[in-house]
């Protein structure tokens, strides 16, 4: 299997060092020269790892193409590009839905969209698809969980929680500054935090059969710290204002 990769940002950086860390058979990749720093840095990684300056001479080349550029980069060149009929296309695009992919790629047959998120460097974390589709979905299995959407309104949905990794990442960092202002050296304040939500997530993900209300109510004592911090931040609209930021991305994406 040989694929290419038009974009070399974060995104594809973390497919890509997935895939050197994965079981998946592949005899080449290759990247567009778009971002040199990363793709110098992916090169320097394996030899399978090429560059190529022309995106026409790395569809040529590939097998699989993974469309991992902005929107409207992507407006901008993929209808200028020429696509093979029975070759796999993988868009990361965010607000390009299938029916524009497939007018800009003239191709109906073998186009997915998927939502990768960084942790797919580790194999970590969910990598939902749409539509469903037998190859796309075994290739990714190798670095992360699938879940199959039938429904592109609905994949949606998934697009938008999934730009919540930035509010995440600035709680914990929020975290470790409080400790750090209390006199808690900076790196056993890091530690602490990161160590803290790895357990508590994957006490949840454990649980996700269930309702997740019952860890909200497990994890309090009547009269608690867990009690006054939750009712507090619920007093403030904390979660309220999460499901407006939700609200308002969903609807950019439509």
């Amino acid at each position: 299997m040989k694929l290419g990769f038009i974009g070399t940002g974060e995104i594809t950086k973390a497919v890509v060092i997935g895939i050197l860390g994965s079981k998946l058979k592949v005899k080449k990749i290759y990247l567009s020269e778009r971002n040199k720093k990363t793709s110098s840095f992916l090169r320097k990684k394996n030899k399978k790892i090429q560059i190529e300056k022309n995106n026409q001479i790395l569809i040529n080349k590939s097998d699989w193409i993974f469309l991992a550029v902005t929107p409207k980069i992507g407006n901008q060149i993929i209808g200028k590009l020429k696509f093979k009929k029975k070759q796999v296309i993988v868009s990361f695009i965010s607000t390009i839905q299938l029916p524009e992919l497939k007018k800009l790629t003239k191709n109906n047959n073998n186009i997915v969209r998927a939502i990768p998120l960084p942790p797919i460097s580790l194999r970590k974390g969910p990598v939902p698809i749409f539509p469903p589709n037998k190859k796309v979905k075994k290739f990714f299995s190798h670095l992360g969980t699938v879940i199959e959407i039938s429904n592109e309104k609905k994949s949606l949905n998934f697009w938008s929680t999934s730009g919540m990794m930035a509010p995440f990442f600035e709680l914990l960092n929020t975290l470790s500054k409080w400790l750090v202002s209390k006199g808690v050296k900076k790196n056993n304040a890091q530690n602490y935090i990161t160590s803290l939500f790895i357990a508590l997530s994957e006490s949840a993900y454990n649980h996700s059969n269930k309702d997740l209300s019952i860890l909200v109510k497990n994890s309090q004592t009547p009269k608690g710290l867990n009690q006054q911090a939750l009712r507090t931040l619920q007093k403030n609209n904390f979660y309220k204002t999460t499901t407006n930021v939700l609200n308002k991305i969903y609807k950019r994406l439509s």
